[in-house]
Protein backbone atom coordinates (compact mmCIF):
# COMPACT_ATOMS: atom_id res chain seq x y z
CA UNK A 1 0.00 0.00 0.00
CA UNK A 2 1.23 3.45 -1.01
CA UNK A 3 0.41 5.58 1.68
CA UNK A 4 2.94 8.31 1.43
CA UNK A 5 4.65 10.32 -1.20
CA UNK A 6 5.77 13.62 -2.30
CA UNK A 7 4.25 15.30 -5.68
CA UNK A 8 5.59 18.63 -7.51
CA UNK A 9 2.67 20.92 -8.16
CA UNK A 10 2.85 24.18 -10.43
CA UNK A 11 -0.94 26.39 -10.88
CA UNK A 12 -0.79 28.16 -14.55
CA UNK A 13 1.14 31.32 -15.33
CA UNK A 14 -0.66 34.08 -15.70
CA UNK A 15 -0.88 35.11 -19.47
CA UNK A 16 0.32 38.47 -21.08
CA UNK A 17 -1.06 41.81 -21.64
CA UNK A 18 0.36 42.99 -24.68
CA UNK A 19 0.95 46.01 -26.51
CA UNK A 20 -1.34 46.75 -29.52
CA UNK A 21 -2.99 49.70 -31.32
CA UNK A 22 -6.03 49.97 -33.84
CA UNK A 23 -5.10 49.12 -36.95
CA UNK A 24 -8.08 49.77 -39.52
CA UNK A 25 -8.60 51.40 -42.86
CA UNK A 26 -9.85 54.75 -42.78
CA UNK A 27 -9.34 55.03 -38.94
CA UNK A 28 -6.38 57.21 -38.17
CA UNK A 29 -5.29 56.89 -34.49
CA UNK A 30 -7.27 53.85 -33.28
CA UNK A 31 -5.60 53.94 -29.92
CA UNK A 32 -4.57 51.21 -27.83
CA UNK A 33 -6.67 48.17 -28.09
CA UNK A 34 -4.18 45.28 -26.07
CA UNK A 35 -6.02 42.87 -24.40
CA UNK A 36 -5.44 41.27 -21.06
CA UNK A 37 -3.85 38.21 -20.39
CA UNK A 38 -5.97 34.98 -18.58
CA UNK A 39 -5.82 33.55 -15.37
CA UNK A 40 -3.56 30.35 -14.83
CA UNK A 41 -5.33 27.75 -13.94
CA UNK A 42 -5.37 26.62 -9.87
CA UNK A 43 -4.21 23.61 -8.45
CA UNK A 44 -7.14 21.83 -6.70
CA UNK A 45 -7.19 19.01 -4.42
CA UNK A 46 -10.23 16.24 -4.40
CA UNK A 47 -11.49 13.68 -2.32
CA UNK A 48 -12.58 10.87 -4.47
CA UNK A 49 -13.98 7.93 -2.59
CA UNK A 50 -13.37 4.85 -5.41
CA UNK A 51 -9.50 5.59 -4.00
CA UNK A 52 -8.25 3.85 -0.98
CA UNK A 53 -4.46 4.18 -1.55
CA UNK A 54 -2.11 6.73 -2.98
CA UNK A 55 -0.78 4.07 -5.95
CA UNK A 56 -1.83 6.73 -8.65
CA UNK A 57 0.83 9.09 -7.50
CA UNK A 58 4.09 6.45 -7.92
CA UNK A 59 4.75 7.17 -11.18
CA UNK A 60 3.15 10.00 -11.83
CA UNK A 61 4.55 12.96 -9.39
CA UNK A 62 4.60 16.15 -11.59
CA UNK A 63 1.71 18.17 -12.11
CA UNK A 64 0.68 21.44 -13.59
CA UNK A 65 -2.15 23.41 -14.31
CA UNK A 66 -3.28 24.91 -17.78
CA UNK A 67 -1.59 28.74 -18.00
CA UNK A 68 -3.37 31.10 -19.18
CA UNK A 69 -3.69 32.93 -22.52
CA UNK A 70 -1.76 36.13 -23.77
CA UNK A 71 -3.82 38.89 -24.39
CA UNK A 72 -4.88 39.90 -28.45
CA UNK A 73 -5.36 43.13 -29.95
CA UNK A 74 -8.74 44.64 -30.56
CA UNK A 75 -9.35 43.97 -26.30
CA UNK A 76 -9.75 40.37 -26.61
CA UNK A 77 -8.54 38.67 -23.33
CA UNK A 78 -6.38 35.97 -23.33
CA UNK A 79 -8.13 32.58 -22.15
CA UNK A 80 -7.92 31.97 -18.48
CA UNK A 81 -6.10 28.22 -18.00
CA UNK A 82 -7.96 25.26 -16.87
CA UNK A 83 -7.96 24.27 -13.33
CA UNK A 84 -6.01 20.96 -12.89
CA UNK A 85 -8.13 18.66 -10.61
CA UNK A 86 -6.12 16.11 -8.51
CA UNK A 87 -8.11 13.72 -6.97
CA UNK A 88 -6.70 11.94 -3.60
CA UNK A 89 -8.53 9.10 -1.15
CA UNK A 90 -10.53 10.80 1.72
CA UNK A 91 -8.01 10.82 5.23
CA UNK A 92 -5.25 12.21 2.93
CA UNK A 93 -3.29 15.08 5.13
CA UNK A 94 -1.44 17.74 2.49
CA UNK A 95 2.25 19.39 3.66
CA UNK A 96 4.48 22.06 1.69
CA UNK A 97 7.35 19.72 1.92
CA UNK A 98 9.52 22.95 2.42
CA UNK A 99 8.16 24.07 5.74
CA UNK A 100 6.20 21.05 6.93
CA UNK A 101 2.69 23.38 7.14
CA UNK A 102 0.01 21.17 6.97
CA UNK A 103 -2.15 23.09 4.19
CA UNK A 104 -5.15 20.61 3.76
CA UNK A 105 -6.98 17.58 5.42
CA UNK A 106 -8.58 15.66 2.96
CA UNK A 107 -11.39 14.18 5.89
CA UNK A 108 -15.09 15.10 4.46
CA UNK A 109 -16.54 13.03 1.45
CA UNK A 110 -16.44 15.49 -1.79
CA UNK A 111 -14.18 18.13 0.24
CA UNK A 112 -12.14 19.62 -2.32
CA UNK A 113 -9.35 22.81 -1.95
CA UNK A 114 -7.67 25.16 -3.74
CA UNK A 115 -4.11 24.93 -2.94
CA UNK A 116 -2.39 26.67 -6.03
CA UNK A 117 -3.97 29.56 -7.27
CA UNK A 118 -3.17 30.13 -11.04
CA UNK A 119 -0.84 33.72 -11.65
CA UNK A 120 -2.79 37.19 -11.77
CA UNK A 121 -3.03 37.99 -16.39
CA UNK A 122 -1.25 40.76 -17.19
CA UNK A 123 -3.17 44.28 -17.95
CA UNK A 124 -2.91 44.58 -22.08
CA UNK A 125 -1.80 48.39 -22.56
CA UNK A 126 -5.25 50.11 -23.22
CA UNK A 127 -5.70 49.54 -19.15
CA UNK A 128 -2.99 52.51 -19.34
CA UNK A 129 -4.58 54.79 -21.23
CA UNK A 130 -5.43 58.22 -19.69
CA UNK A 131 -6.17 61.68 -20.81
CA UNK A 132 -2.44 62.52 -20.95
CA UNK A 133 -1.25 59.21 -22.00
CA UNK A 134 -2.79 58.57 -24.82
CA UNK A 135 -0.72 55.97 -26.61
CA UNK A 136 1.18 53.41 -23.85
CA UNK A 137 3.37 51.86 -25.44
CA UNK A 138 3.66 49.45 -22.51
CA UNK A 139 2.07 46.59 -21.42
CA UNK A 140 1.88 43.89 -18.17
CA UNK A 141 3.20 40.45 -17.53
CA UNK A 142 1.02 38.28 -16.29
CA UNK A 143 2.24 36.42 -12.90
CA UNK A 144 4.35 33.75 -12.92
CA UNK A 145 3.80 30.74 -10.90
CA UNK A 146 6.68 28.46 -9.18
CA UNK A 147 6.58 24.77 -8.60
CA UNK A 148 6.16 23.51 -4.59
CA UNK A 149 6.77 20.37 -3.49
CA UNK A 150 4.32 18.33 -1.45
CA UNK A 151 4.05 15.33 0.66
CA UNK A 152 0.31 13.21 0.81
CA UNK A 153 -0.16 11.19 3.81
CA UNK A 154 -2.76 8.87 3.94
CA UNK A 155 -4.37 8.66 7.28
CA UNK A 156 -7.02 6.14 7.30
CA UNK A 157 -10.38 7.84 9.13
CA UNK A 158 -11.71 5.64 10.72
CA UNK A 159 -14.13 4.97 14.62
CA UNK A 160 -12.55 2.03 15.76
CA UNK A 161 -8.87 0.31 15.10
CA UNK A 162 -8.35 -3.41 15.25
CA UNK A 163 -4.66 -4.04 17.03
CA UNK A 164 -3.02 -7.27 17.92
CA UNK A 165 0.18 -9.68 16.61
CA UNK A 166 -0.07 -10.90 12.99
CA UNK A 167 -2.38 -13.71 12.59
CA UNK A 168 -4.20 -13.12 15.73
CA UNK A 169 -7.30 -13.33 13.63
CA UNK A 170 -8.30 -9.54 12.87
CA UNK A 171 -8.78 -9.71 9.40
CA UNK A 172 -11.21 -13.01 10.12
CA UNK A 173 -13.22 -10.57 12.88
CA UNK A 174 -13.67 -7.60 9.77
CA UNK A 175 -15.09 -9.77 8.04
CA UNK A 176 -17.10 -11.65 9.87
CA UNK A 177 -18.46 -7.92 11.85
CA UNK A 178 -18.95 -5.89 8.41
CA UNK A 179 -18.84 -6.13 4.74
CA UNK A 180 -15.23 -6.11 4.29
CA UNK A 181 -13.53 -8.89 2.40
CA UNK A 182 -9.92 -9.07 2.92
CA UNK A 183 -7.66 -11.67 1.79
CA UNK A 184 -7.28 -13.91 5.06
CA UNK A 185 -5.21 -17.20 5.41
CA UNK A 186 -2.45 -18.52 7.87
CA UNK A 187 0.04 -16.10 7.53
CA UNK A 188 2.92 -15.77 9.57
CA UNK A 189 3.64 -12.19 8.47
CA UNK A 190 1.52 -9.25 8.69
CA UNK A 191 -1.40 -7.86 6.50
CA UNK A 192 0.33 -5.39 4.16
CA UNK A 193 -2.57 -2.58 3.57
CA UNK A 194 -5.38 -1.65 6.20
CA UNK A 195 -8.59 -3.13 5.48
CA UNK A 196 -11.28 -0.76 5.99
CA UNK A 197 -15.32 -2.44 6.98
CA UNK A 198 -18.48 -0.33 7.79
CA UNK A 199 -20.25 -1.93 10.65
CA UNK A 200 -24.04 -1.06 10.07
CA UNK A 201 -26.29 -0.85 13.52
CA UNK A 202 -28.91 0.52 13.06
CA UNK A 203 -28.95 3.64 11.29
CA UNK A 204 -25.55 4.45 12.40
CA UNK A 205 -22.59 3.14 10.60
CA UNK A 206 -19.12 2.31 12.34
CA UNK A 207 -15.87 2.02 10.28
CA UNK A 208 -13.60 -0.25 11.61
CA UNK A 209 -9.97 -0.62 10.59
CA UNK A 210 -7.79 -3.31 10.84
CA UNK A 211 -4.65 -2.33 11.21
CA UNK A 212 -1.59 -3.86 9.84
CA UNK A 213 2.24 -3.44 10.83
CA UNK A 214 2.02 -4.10 15.08
CA UNK A 215 5.00 -6.26 15.59
CA UNK A 216 7.43 -6.06 17.95
CA UNK A 217 9.87 -2.86 17.10
CA UNK A 218 7.15 -1.27 14.61
CA UNK A 219 7.02 1.92 17.15
CA UNK A 220 10.80 2.59 15.70
CA UNK A 221 10.27 1.81 12.37
CA UNK A 222 10.73 -2.00 12.18
CA UNK A 223 8.95 -3.55 9.52
CA UNK A 224 6.50 -1.30 8.31
CA UNK A 225 5.53 -0.07 11.68
CA UNK A 226 5.40 3.89 11.07
CA UNK A 227 4.24 3.59 8.22
CA UNK A 228 0.81 1.75 9.41
CA UNK A 229 0.59 3.37 12.79
CA UNK A 230 -0.34 6.80 11.17
CA UNK A 231 -3.65 4.51 10.24
CA UNK A 232 -4.73 4.78 13.48
CA UNK A 233 -4.27 8.37 14.40
CA UNK A 234 -7.61 9.54 13.92
CA UNK A 235 -9.80 6.36 15.77
CA UNK A 236 -11.45 6.68 19.09
CA UNK A 237 -11.57 3.30 20.42
CA UNK A 238 -9.36 0.18 20.21
CA UNK A 239 -9.82 -3.44 20.25
CA UNK A 240 -6.96 -5.39 21.27
CA UNK A 241 -7.27 -8.82 20.16
CA UNK A 242 -4.74 -11.98 21.56
CA UNK A 243 -4.63 -15.10 20.44
CA UNK A 244 -5.35 -17.22 23.61
CA UNK A 245 -4.98 -20.47 22.85
CA UNK A 246 -1.35 -19.33 21.80
CA UNK A 247 -1.26 -20.99 18.54
CA UNK A 248 1.67 -19.01 17.41
CA UNK A 249 3.79 -20.46 19.91
CA UNK A 250 3.50 -17.11 21.85
CA UNK A 251 2.31 -15.74 25.39
CA UNK A 252 -0.89 -14.03 25.27
CA UNK A 253 0.23 -11.96 27.76
CA UNK A 254 3.11 -11.41 26.36
CA UNK A 255 2.12 -10.09 22.84
CA UNK A 256 -0.42 -8.00 25.09
CA UNK A 257 2.43 -5.88 26.53
CA UNK A 258 4.47 -5.76 23.18
CA UNK A 259 1.87 -4.15 21.08
CA UNK A 260 0.99 -1.77 23.81
CA UNK A 261 4.64 -0.72 24.33
CA UNK A 262 4.68 -0.21 20.54
CA UNK A 263 1.68 2.03 20.92
CA UNK A 264 3.52 4.73 24.02
CA UNK A 265 6.09 4.22 21.62
CA UNK A 266 4.67 5.94 18.42
CA UNK A 267 2.41 7.73 20.81
CA UNK A 268 1.11 8.44 24.44
CA UNK A 269 -2.21 9.73 22.66
CA UNK A 270 -2.63 6.32 21.30
CA UNK A 271 -1.57 4.16 24.11
CA UNK A 272 -3.88 6.64 26.14
CA UNK A 273 -7.13 5.39 23.91
CA UNK A 274 -9.91 3.28 25.77
CA UNK A 275 -9.00 -0.21 24.57
CA UNK A 276 -11.40 -3.18 24.12
CA UNK A 277 -9.50 -6.70 24.71
CA UNK A 278 -10.61 -9.66 23.13
CA UNK A 279 -9.00 -13.11 23.50
CA UNK A 280 -9.43 -14.95 19.93
CA UNK A 281 -9.63 -18.51 18.83
CA UNK A 282 -11.47 -19.96 21.90
CA UNK A 283 -12.44 -22.80 19.69
CA UNK A 284 -8.97 -24.14 19.75
CA UNK A 285 -8.89 -24.78 23.29
CA UNK A 286 -11.03 -27.00 25.76
CA UNK A 287 -13.75 -25.87 27.76
CA UNK A 288 -11.21 -26.03 30.96
CA UNK A 289 -8.48 -24.95 29.03
CA UNK A 290 -10.01 -21.77 28.53
CA UNK A 291 -11.67 -20.91 31.44
CA UNK A 292 -7.52 -21.18 32.69
CA UNK A 293 -6.28 -19.18 30.11
CA UNK A 294 -8.62 -16.54 30.53
CA UNK A 295 -8.41 -16.72 34.59
CA UNK A 296 -4.89 -15.82 34.30
CA UNK A 297 -4.72 -13.70 31.39
CA UNK A 298 -7.41 -11.18 33.52
CA UNK A 299 -5.65 -11.44 36.21
CA UNK A 300 -2.29 -10.37 34.60
CA UNK A 301 -4.17 -6.84 32.90
CA UNK A 302 -6.30 -6.23 35.50
CA UNK A 303 -9.64 -5.95 33.69
CA UNK A 304 -12.44 -8.38 32.30
CA UNK A 305 -12.09 -9.61 28.17
CA UNK A 306 -14.66 -10.47 25.67
CA UNK A 307 -14.33 -14.29 24.83
CA UNK A 308 -14.67 -14.35 20.58
CA UNK A 309 -13.99 -16.88 18.38
CA UNK A 310 -13.51 -14.89 14.44
CA UNK A 311 -14.57 -18.38 13.26
CA UNK A 312 -17.70 -19.53 14.99
CA UNK A 313 -18.59 -16.33 15.66
CA UNK A 314 -18.67 -16.77 19.57
CA UNK A 315 -19.18 -13.22 21.58
CA UNK A 316 -19.44 -11.42 18.30
CA UNK A 317 -22.40 -9.51 19.34
CA UNK A 318 -21.41 -9.36 23.04
CA UNK A 319 -18.23 -7.36 21.08
CA UNK A 320 -20.47 -5.23 18.99
CA UNK A 321 -22.29 -4.15 21.79
CA UNK A 322 -19.33 -3.12 23.61
CA UNK A 323 -18.14 -0.97 20.60
CA UNK A 324 -21.24 0.69 20.60
CA UNK A 325 -21.04 1.78 24.24
CA UNK A 326 -17.24 2.30 23.84
CA UNK A 327 -17.99 4.60 21.12
CA UNK A 328 -20.67 6.51 23.54
CA UNK A 329 -17.94 7.80 25.47
CA UNK A 330 -15.17 7.96 23.02
CA UNK A 331 -14.11 11.35 22.51
CA UNK A 332 -13.86 12.96 19.19
CA UNK A 333 -10.19 13.13 17.66
CA UNK A 334 -8.92 16.52 17.60
CA UNK A 335 -8.52 17.74 14.31
CA UNK A 336 -5.53 17.93 12.70
CA UNK A 337 -4.03 21.95 12.87
CA UNK A 338 -4.21 23.12 9.10
CA UNK A 339 -2.53 26.13 8.53
CA UNK A 340 -5.58 28.38 6.37
CA UNK A 341 -3.59 31.39 6.11
CA UNK A 342 -0.23 29.69 4.61
CA UNK A 343 0.94 31.29 1.29
CA UNK A 344 2.83 29.49 -1.01
CA UNK A 345 3.30 32.53 -4.29
CA UNK A 346 4.68 34.93 -1.70
CA UNK A 347 4.78 38.02 -3.62
CA UNK A 348 7.85 40.24 -4.16
CA UNK A 349 5.98 42.67 -6.63
CA UNK A 350 5.93 45.66 -3.70
CA UNK A 351 9.46 44.94 -1.67
CA UNK A 352 12.60 47.19 -3.25
CA UNK A 353 15.67 47.57 -1.08
CA UNK A 354 18.16 50.81 -1.45
CA UNK A 355 22.02 50.34 -0.80
CA UNK A 356 24.34 53.52 -0.42
CA UNK A 357 27.10 52.71 -2.91
CA UNK A 358 28.94 55.86 -2.34
CA UNK A 359 28.40 59.34 -1.21
CA UNK A 360 26.50 59.74 -4.55
CA UNK A 361 25.67 56.66 -5.98
CA UNK A 362 22.51 55.10 -4.54
CA UNK A 363 21.42 51.30 -5.76
CA UNK A 364 17.72 50.42 -6.03
CA UNK A 365 16.90 46.54 -6.66
CA UNK A 366 14.34 44.09 -5.39
CA UNK A 367 10.89 42.62 -6.58
CA UNK A 368 8.98 45.99 -7.24
CA UNK A 369 11.71 46.78 -9.61
CA UNK A 370 12.60 43.78 -11.39
CA UNK A 371 8.83 43.93 -12.30
CA UNK A 372 8.95 47.42 -13.74
CA UNK A 373 11.41 46.78 -16.01
CA UNK A 374 9.64 43.66 -17.21
CA UNK A 375 6.26 45.50 -17.82
CA UNK A 376 7.87 49.32 -19.28
CA UNK A 377 9.82 49.68 -22.59
CA UNK A 378 12.35 52.33 -21.60
CA UNK A 379 13.01 53.54 -24.16
CA UNK A 380 9.29 54.92 -24.72
CA UNK A 381 8.90 58.44 -23.29
CA UNK A 382 5.24 57.28 -21.62
CA UNK A 383 6.86 54.35 -20.55
CA UNK A 384 9.65 56.39 -18.66
CA UNK A 385 7.18 58.67 -17.30
CA UNK A 386 5.07 55.68 -16.05
CA UNK A 387 8.03 53.95 -14.58
CA UNK A 388 8.69 57.56 -12.28
CA UNK A 389 5.61 57.92 -11.53
CA UNK A 390 5.28 54.84 -10.00
CA UNK A 391 8.39 54.75 -7.76
CA UNK A 392 7.02 58.01 -6.63
CA UNK A 393 3.64 56.14 -6.06
CA UNK A 394 5.25 53.13 -4.18
CA UNK A 395 7.78 55.49 -1.99
CA UNK A 396 10.58 54.63 -3.47
CA UNK A 397 11.90 58.70 -4.34
CA UNK A 398 10.77 59.42 -0.24
CA UNK A 399 12.92 56.34 0.78
CA UNK A 400 15.93 57.85 -1.31
CA UNK A 401 15.25 61.22 0.52
CA UNK A 402 15.51 59.18 3.69
CA UNK A 403 18.95 57.83 2.60
CA UNK A 404 20.56 60.90 1.82
CA UNK A 405 19.95 61.24 -1.86
CA UNK A 406 20.39 64.93 -2.96
CA UNK A 407 20.36 67.24 -6.31
CA UNK A 408 22.35 65.54 -8.87
CA UNK A 409 23.25 62.43 -7.17
CA UNK A 410 23.27 58.86 -9.66
CA UNK A 411 20.32 56.17 -8.96
CA UNK A 412 20.55 53.12 -10.19
CA UNK A 413 17.56 51.24 -10.70
CA UNK A 414 18.03 47.67 -11.60
CA UNK A 415 19.85 48.49 -15.80
CA UNK A 416 18.65 52.13 -15.64
CA UNK A 417 20.58 54.99 -14.44
CA UNK A 418 19.07 58.58 -14.04
CA UNK A 419 20.08 61.70 -11.58
CA UNK A 420 17.86 62.47 -8.74
CA UNK A 421 16.17 65.76 -9.32
CA UNK A 422 14.40 67.41 -6.32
Amino acid sequence: MLDYVTIFCKAGNGGDGIVSFHREKFVQQGGPDGGDGGNGGNVVFRVDDNLNTLIDFKFKKHFRAENGENGQGRNCFGKSGEDLIINVPLGTVIKDKESGVVVADMNKKGYEKVLLKGGRGGKGNARFATPTRRTPNFAQQGTKTTEHALILELKTIADVGLIGFPNVGKSTLLSVMTSARPKIANYHFTTLAPNLGVLKVYDESIVIADIPGLIEGASEGAGLGHDFLRHIERVRLLVHIVDISGSEGRDPYDDFVKINRELDGYSAKLAGLTQIICVNKTDLLTAEELDKAVKSFEKKVGKKVIEISAYTHLGIDTLIKAIIDGLKTAEKPEDIYVDEDFEFEKSDNSSFEIEKEDDHTFLVYGGLIDTLQKNVTMSDDDSFRYFQKTLQNRGVIDALREKGAKDGDTIVVGDIEFEFVE
